[in-house]
């Protein structure tokens, strides 16, 4: 029984061990700080994220609309959508 008991002892201080070095090496605690924080950030920078998602697409069709107003002018069957010739070619 007392030898049970001691190698029971062993065992726990043994895991004790080995438990105080992972968290020594892992430190789960400061990860998980860590992680909190940046995802605070996240969450309250997400309205300049959007706001300048939403100026990004703004931007990119206003160049698709150029673009295609372009295609339109030089294109030489303007007539057919109502538009006036090109009286420069």
């Amino acid at each position: 029984m007392h030898e049970e008991l001691q190698t029971n002892i062993k065992r726990l201080v043994n895991f004790m061990n080995f438990a105080r070095s992972f968290f020594i090496r892992k430190n789960p605690f400061k990860a998980l700080a860590v992680s909190l924080i940046s995802s605070l950030k996240e969450m309250l920078t997400i309205r300049q994220k959007l706001k300048m998602a939403k100026y990004r697409v703004n931007y990119h069709k206003h160049q698709l609309y150029k673009m295609e107003s372009l295609i339109a002018e030089s294109n030489e069957h303007t007539f057919l959508k109502g538009k006036n010739l090109n009286e420069t070619r």
